[in-house]
C-alpha cells in the first residue's frame, strides 16, 4: 500500500483523511503553504476542523505533485468552484488510480456534473475511473467516528465495489452504486432545498412545512436526476432522501443556516461572511436553475431559492409564490 491522496483540507477533506487513515497513509493537500505548515506543526486542522488530532501518517502538504505521486486512491474534497482549477493544475500529475469525487455541486457557467468536469479536464481515461462519494454525512460526526452511511457510485460495478472496500471502516459503512449521475444530482440539489428549509424555519413555520418541503424537494431532485439520465430509485437512498433529511434538519448544516438567517431578515453577503465555510447550495442554486431551464425541468422550490439568492427576491414572497402555484396531481 502506498497512500491515499485527499485534495482539499477543509472540514470534509480532513474528516475523510481521518477515516482513510484507519487503513493506511494519507497525504492531505491544501493550496495554502502556511495552512499546511500549521497543520503539520499542531497535528490539528484548527482552521476548519478543530479538536481532532491527525495521526502521524496523515501528511498535510501544499505540494500537489507530492500528494498525488504514486497514490493508490485520489479523493477530491474541494469546493465545487475550485474543482476545475485544481484539476487543471494537476493535469499530468494524476496516478493511474481511482479518483473519488467527494464534492457536492454542479459547475457554474457550464452546468456540468463534476464527473463531466473531470473528463473534460483530464480526459476520458481518467473519467472512466472516476467515482462519486455522497450520503448523509456531517464532517464533524465522521471525525468523531459516529456511525455514518455513504454510497460510492461508478459506471463500473467492479470499480465501485473495489473502492467501497478501500473507504469503508468499522464506523463508516459504504454502499456501492452504478448510478453516478443520480448520486451527483441528489448530493448537489439537496443543498439548495436545505436553504429553502432553513428559510422556512427562519420565518417561523412549523414541522408540517418542513416535511412538505423535504418531500417536494425530493420530487425536484428526482425529476432533474432522471432528466440527466439517472435512476429515480437512487433518490430514495442515501444520496437522495438520506442526505436531504440530514441537511434540511441538522443544525450543523451550513446550507440550512444560510436559509435560516435569510428567513430572519439577514443579507446574503453578511450571512456568508459570518459562516466562515463554503455553503455549496449557493452556487449550486444558480447552476441547477440554469440546467433545469435548458432541460425543460420544473424546479419550483429550487428556482425560488435562486431568485432569493441572485435576484434579491424577498423570502416571504418566494414562499408565497411556491404555495400559490396552480393545484395539480401529486404524481
Amino acid at each position: 500500500m502506498t497512500h491515499a491522496a485527499v485534495l482539499g483540507a477543509g472540514a470534509w477533506g480532513t474528516a475523510l483523511s481521518l477515516a482513510l487513515a484507519e487503513r493506511g497513509p494519507v497525504r492531505l493537500y491544501t493550496w495554502d503553504a502556511e495552512h499546511a505548515a500549521a497543520v503539520r506543526t499542531s497535528r490539528e486542522n484548527r482552521a476548519f476542523l478543530p479538536g481532532f488530532r491527525l495521526p502521524d501518517h496523515v501528511e498535510p502538504s501544499a505540494d500537489l505533485a507530492r500528494v498525488l505521486a504514486d497514490a493508490e486512491l485520489v479523493v477530491v474534497a474541494l469546493p465545487s468552484v475550485a474543482v476545475r482549477s485544481v484539476l487543471e493544475r494537476a493535469r499530468g500529475l494524476f496516478p493511474a488510480a481511482p479518483l473519488v469525487l467527494a464534492t457536492k455541486g454542479i459547475e457554474t457557467k457550464t452546468w456540468m456534473l463534476l464527473t463531466e468536469v473531470v473528463a473534460d479536464v483530464l480526459g476520458a481515461e481518467v473519467g472512466d475511473r472516476t467515482l462519486v462519494l455522497s450520503g448523509p454525512s456531517f464532517a464533524m460526526e465522521v471525525a468523531k467516528r459516529l456511525p455514518t452511511n455513504l454510497v460510492v457510485a461508478a459506471k463500473s460495478h467492479e470499480l465501485s465495489v473495489a473502492v467501497q472496500g478501500r473507504i469503508a471502516t468499522e464506523r463508516l459503512r459504504v454502499y456501492s452504486s452504478n448510478d453516478p449521475v443520480g448520486v451527483q444530482v441528489g448530493g448537489a440539489l439537496k443543498n439548495v432545498i436545505a436553504i429553502a428549509a432553513g428559510a422556512c424555519d427562519g420565518l417561523g413555520f412549523g414541522h408540517n412545512t418542513r416535511a412538505a418541503l423535504i418531500t417536494r424537494g425530493l420530487a425536484e431532485m428526482a425529476r432533474l436526476a432522471v432528466a440527466r439520465g439517472g435512476n429515480v430509485l437512487t433518490l430514495a437512498g442515501l444520496a437522495g432522501l438520506g442526505d436531504l433529511v440530514l441537511t434540511c434538519t441538522g443544525e450543523l448544516s451550513r446550507n440550512r443556516t444560510v436559509g435560516f438567517e435569510l428567513g430572519r431578515g439577514a443579507k446574503l453577503d453578511e450571512v456568508l461572511h459570518n459562516l466562515g465555510h463554503v455553503a455549496e447550495g449557493v452556487p449550486t442554486a444558480e447552476a441547477a436553475h440554469r440546467l433545469a431551464e435548458r432541460l425543460g425541468v420544473e424546479l419550483p422550490i429550487s428556482s425560488e431559492v435562486y431568485r432569493v439568492l441572485f435576484e434579491g427576491k424577498p423570502v416571504d414572497l418566494a414562499v408565497r409564490h411556491v404555495l400559490t402555484r396552480p393545484l395539480r396531481a401529486e404524481w
